[in-house]
C-alpha cells in the first residue's frame, strides 16, 4: 500500500516507521514547506498535522479521490461539513480522536461504566487528561470523546466544560442540578504522551479507569491499521467500524 503522510512531525515519523514495518511504502511526506501537495500516486493518505491545516488536507485528499485517515483533533466543529463533502465526492474518510487500540477499548469500557452509573445518582463523574506542552488543543479530542459517551449513556450530564485544575474534593461535591456539563481538567506538562482518567466518586468510595500511553507507537500502529481497513471502502467511518466496537 502506498501512503501519503500529511504532517511529518513526531507522529508522522512514528507512522512511517509503523507503515514500513507492516510492508507499506510512504510515497509523500507533507509539511509546512510543501503544504498543498496533492496525494498523487497514493492509495491512502494519513493526516496528522495541525487543526488549522487539517481541513485543507482533508478537502485536498477527497478532491483527488484518495481515502484519508484523520488523526488531527481540534477541527470537530466542522465534522458535518466534512461528512457532506465525503458524500458529495463519494469519497472515503475515517476519523478518530485517538487511534490507539488500547484507547478504543478504553472508550468501550467508559461507555459500559457510564451505563451502569446511570442508575447510581450518588456517584459523580469528571475527566482528567494530561499531555505534553506542544499539544495545541485543550481538552484533548480523546477527553471530548469520553465526555460525549458519558453524556450519551447517562441522563444527568449535558455536554462538557473545561475546568481549571481543582482538588478532588471540589469535583466530587454532589450537585442539585440534574442536567449539568461534565467537568474536564486538562494539564499540559513536560513531554507526557497522553494520560486520560475517568473518575466516578461517591461519598464512600471512588472508581477510576485510566489509560496511559507510554510512547507514540500505539497511535501510529492504529492509524496504519485504519488505513489498511479503509482502502477500497467508500463512506464516512470511525475506529468503531475498524474494531467493530459500535
Amino acid at each position: 500500500m502506498r501512503i501519503a503522510l500529511y504532517g511529518f512531525g513526531k507522529m508522522g515519523k512514528a507512522i512511517e516507521a509503523a507503515a514500513t514495518a507492516r510492508g507499506h511504502e510512504v510515497v509523500l511526506r507533507v509539511n509546512a514547506a510543501n503544504a498543498g501537495t496533492p496525494p498523487t500516486g497514493a492509495d491512502v493518505a494519513i493526516e496528522f498535522s495541525k487543526p488549522d491545516q487539517a481541513l485543507a488536507n482533508m478537502r485536498l485528499c477527497l478532491e483527488h479521490g484518495v481515502p484519508v485517515v484523520v488523526g488531527t483533533t481540534g477541527w470537530y466543529d466542522h465534522l458535518h461539513e466534512i461528512k457532506r463533502l465525503v458524500d458529495e465526492k463519494q469519497g472515503s474518510l475515517l476519523w478518530a480522536s485517538n487511534f490507539s487500540i488500547g484507547v478504543n477499548l478504553f472508550f468501550r469500557l467508559n461507555k459500559t461504566l457510564a451505563g451502569l452509573m446511570d442508575t447510581r445518582p450518588e456517584y459523580h463523574a469528571h475527566i482528567d487528561e494530561i499531555h505534553h506542552i506542544h499539544k495545541l488543543d485543550a481538552p484533548s479530542g480523546t477527553a471530548i470523546t469520553l465526555a460525549r459517551d458519558i453524556d450519551l449513556k447517562t441522563q444527568r450530564y449535558s455536554g462538557w466544560n473545561l475546568r481549571e485544575k481543582e482538588t478532588a474534593v471540589q469535583l466530587e461535591q454532589p450537585t442539585t442540578n440534574n442536567d449539568q456539563a461534565l467537568p474536564i481538567i486538562s494539564d499540559r506538562t513536560g513531554e507526557v504522551i497522553g494520560k486520560h482518567s475517568v473518575t466516578w466518586s461517591g461519598s464512600n468510595d471512588r472508581i477510576v479507569i485510566t489509560h496511559e500511553a507510554f510512547d507514540r507507537s500505539g497511535f501510529a500502529i492504529g492509524a496504519v491499521v485504519a488505513a489498511e481497513w479503509l482502502k477500497g471502502r467508500r463512506g464516512f467511518f470511525t475506529m468503531d467500524d475498524v474494531l467493530d466496537l459500535s
